[in-house]
């Protein structure tokens, strides 16, 4: 008997053990992290969601779009992302595992420097590093300065603008390297291209 009624403290214990646990962590915690997040950064708990001129969700700033379409061919009026290892499908976000010395890769950025440098009209040497690359998520919006600024001429005589006003456009959505953790400046694709779809 004295053995049956220790079985059911220790189960008593445990079923309050669970609903505290289930109530701290499973109710309040989430609800205190939610609201923290509305209260303090809004717009990052929230998808760092843009807008379009209409004021209509766009895109996220934390996401790359492209601009290519299903056969890869990228479309000339906008500022070109970094390459995709995942073919820009958020659900399977990743890089391309392909190491420093597999000949596949060496391959695979030849090929997209001669494509860069063909599209802008340039030497392949111009041509910078992350333009053949693919970052980390494969999703990535940030592209270096030296990419967008390659991109300027294309841009330029496909909206009709001046290179001063890309220029422009370029400096209003670069990030300094201390924003990016004392790395080096980049500039937020994404944001370029609504910007320069709102003009």
């Amino acid at each position: 008997m004295n053995t049956f009624l220790g079985y059911l403290r220790q189960a008593g214990t445990a079923v309050r053990f669970l609903a505290l646990a289930t109530l701290v962590l499973g109710l309040l915690y989430p609800i205190s992290v939610f609201g923290l997040g509305q209260v303090l950064a809004p717009a990052q708990a929230n998808g760092s969601i843009l807008k379009d001129p209409a004021g209509h969700p766009a895109a996220s700033a934390l996401i790359a779009q492209t601009s290519a379409d299903d056969q890869g061919a990228q479309d000339p009026k906008w500022f070109h992302a970094r390459p995709s290892a995942v073919k820009w499908d958020p659900a399977s976000s990743s890089a391309s595992n392909l190491g420093p010395n597999d000949p596949n890769l060496t391959k695979n950025i030849e090929a997209a420097r001669k494509t860069v440098a063909a599209a802008e009209g340039t030497d392949p040497a111009r041509v910078p590093a992350d333009a053949v690359t693919a970052s980390g998520s494969g999703l990535d919006p940030s592209i270096s300065v030296a990419y967008a600024r390659l991109q300027v001429p294309r841009v330029a005589a496909a909206h009709r603008l001046s290179d001063g006003d890309l220029l422009a456009l370029i400096q209003r959505n670069t990030t300094s390297g201390l924003e990016a953790f004392l790395g080096q400046p980049s500039v937020n694709v994404t944001t370029l291209n609504l910007d320069l779809a709102a003009r």
